[in-house]
């Protein structure tokens, strides 16, 4: 969850923060604020930094002799429109022609490294053909998620119809930038309680200006930590996780308080109490509480090894008692068929039990889930479909066996469940903060629930999704919860964002990437280019005329464009689609952006 303090009015504010006796004496809050130690909290213990500390980023005046410029091309080699990596002999330079006018950019995505030049470039901006990230071809900025840093931006000239490119070395070969951020200079009252993804909320603050107190506090022992490689590669230590380091947080005075549980919020006097009695008072609330897994209800369910994945814990555990080991993993969706894949040359076996007749039936259809169920059958995972689990049976208290209501009897020394979510909401039953029927917390399109001042995002909100007519809808994605952090955040500052975004999201599977964009719940219709069993194909979900969704494997950048097509208000009619099919044979995507027949 999250908040923040106000600008200090010109009045003097009066600030309560009741701490347990054990606790007193070792929050140290200064009046004035100016050039006064300011607490890091990690793991239970208190860091002091100074507000002067600063990480160490590219000068932006770099010195003549870090650059470096070269001749890269003709004016006329490239067209309006077209993208090109270009040597620059430190580095290589995304070259951009958008307009008559030449953009210098970094070339790689900063989130996990893919080649921009294979992306989509389109109103101003590129946007990555992995994952969908967006940046401003003027000035690097990134627009949309996932990822946390923006591009460089390099010096463009054209002498003797010649196009040059000047770029700090150091900039070259970082391949990212931090937008410039404000410190907290003033600790006056203001409390930003965030999980994990919602770092991306305090970072926003920072960036616009934000100088008074922000504290982010996290249920998890770790710093912020990029979750969806969890249940991607299960081994990874969460170090390799974090996606910034402790340097970072103090030196931009953003406060992180780890293992702290809030038992209640107090909306009247604008208080958030934790399990262990310390209080904080806020100006500014975002929550961010997230989902806690569901777990099996079967005769057994206390035996020993039997897993959710939740915590990097939780996921090197897993991998540890996994290897050479029989794994039955309950749920066939997203984490648990990335935790199978995974498992797969580590365990002896690997079983998946599922209720639907085919993997991912419900989000991608009958065809593309049973192409997938035999990727994964080729790979020697073996399905148990349309059961579920009656008992799970133990050893001396340690799991041997899985039976299924079908009866049958599976070897299982380890379990991972992955069946769901409910969303972590109930220490908010009783605070004011509006609940729908299932737990989640309904905001309007500025992220604010029914409470002024108080603000929610990530897994446990519903929102009204804007291309699909403000219907109000749950999207449990990590990029979702990265644009409604920064949303929040803005309108924690009074700027009236909206949110805009439009979904995407990735998995990978035995070295193979499926990217998926739009809503597709309640599709009618599946229109499938490609060749399914090769699993190079492009599915286009359809309710009634409309595209609502489009998934991909092996057919980049196809989502990526749709995904800017959604995002700048057209709409995708079946009747394209179907001609698309019906006459191309080269793969053409032109008639998404109007370029083409």
């Amino acid at each position: 969850m999250g908040g923040c303090f106000s600008k200090p009015k010109p009045v003097e504010l009066k600030i309560e923060v009741v701490l347990p006796e054990k606790e007193r004496g070792k929050e140290e809050l200064s009046a004035s604020g100016k050039g006064s130690p300011r607490a890091y909290q990690g793991n239970g213990t208190a860091r002091h930094f100074h507000t002067e500390e600063r990480l160490s980023t590219p000068h932006p005046y770099p010195s003549p002799q870090d650059c470096v410029e070269a001749a890269v091309c003709h004016v006329k080699d490239l067209e309006n429109g077209q993208m090109r990596e270009v040597e620059l002999g430190w580095g290589k330079v995304l070259l951009v022609k958008d307009n008559g006018e030449f953009h210098a950019l970094g070339h790689k995505c900063p989130h996990y490294g893919a080649p921009l030049v294979k992306g989509v470039l389109s109103r101003g901006r590129v946007r990555c053909p992995w994952h969908g990230a967006c940046f401003n071809i003027s000035t690097g900025d990134l627009e949309d998620f996932p990822g946390l840093d923006s591009l460089h931006k390099f010096q463009v000239k054209i002498e003797k119809e010649k196009v040059y490119v000047r770029a700090s070395k150091q900039a070259l070969q970082l391949q990212r930038r931090t937008k410039v951020m404000a410190k907290c200079i003033s600790p006056s009252a203001g409390y930003s309680s965030s999980t994990n993804v919602l770092i991306v909320g305090a970072e926003t603050l920072r960036q616009e200006g934000f100088s008074d107190r922000i504290v982010l506090c996290t249920l998890d022992r770790h710093l912020p930590y990029d979750r969806p490689k969890l249940s991607k590669s299960l081994d990874t230590q969460p170090e390799q996780l974090a996606l910034r380091p402790k340097e970072f947080f103090r030196a931009y005075g953003i406060e992180v308080l780890t293992e702290a549980q809030v038992v209640t919020v107090d909306v009247r006097t604008k208080k958030v109490v934790f399990k262990d009695g310390f209080k904080l008072e806020y100006s500014k609330l975002l929550l961010a509480p997230g989902s806690s897994p569901k777990t099996l209800s079967c005769k057994g369910k206390e035996v020993e090894n039997v897993f959710t994945i939740r915590t990097p814990e939780d996921a090197n555990r897993v991998v540890r008692l996994a290897r050479g080991r029989n794994v039955v993993v309950v749920g066939a969706g997203f984490l648990g068929m990335e935790v199978a894949a995974y498992l797969t040359e580590k365990a002896h076996s690997v079983s998946v039990v599922e209720l639907e007749e085919t993997p991912f039936r419900r989000f991608l259809g009958e065809r593309v889930g049973r192409a997938l169920m035999k990727m994964f059958e080729n790979n020697r995972v073996k399905f148990y479909m349309q059961t579920e689990v009656s008992e799970l049976r133990g050893q001396e208290g340690k799991l041997k066996e899985v039976v299924l209501k079908s009866s049958k009897v599976v070897r299982a020394d380890v379990c991972v469940v992955g069946i769901g979510a409910v969303p972590a909401t109930g220490f908010l039953r009783q605070s004011g903060i509006g609940l729908d029927s299932r737990g989640f917390i309904p905001v309007n399109k500025m992220m604010q629930t029914n409470v002024p001042g108080v603000f929610a995002a990530g897994d446990a909100v519903t929102f009204p999704l804007a291309w699909r007519n403000n219907r109000k809808v749950n999207i449990p994605h990590w990029q979702m919860a990265h644009a409604q952090g920064r949303v929040a955040a803005q309108n924690m500052l009074a700027q009236e964002a909206e949110m805009s975004t439009v979904p995407y999201l990735w998995t990978a599977m035995f070295g193979k990437s499926l990217r998926y964009a739009g809503y597709g719940e309640g599709f009618d219709d599946v229109i499938i280019q490609g060749d399914l069993e090769e699993l190079k194909f492009v599915a286009f979900y359809t309710k009634g005329d409309e595209v609502i969704a489009v998934a991909s494997m092996n057919y980049d950048p196809i989502v990526s464009k749709v995904a800017e097509v959604l995002a700048s208000g057209r709409a995708i009619r079946k009747r394209e689609v179907e001609l698309f099919v019906l006459h191309s044979k080269t793969g053409d995507m032109s008639w998404l952006t109007g370029k083409g027949s």
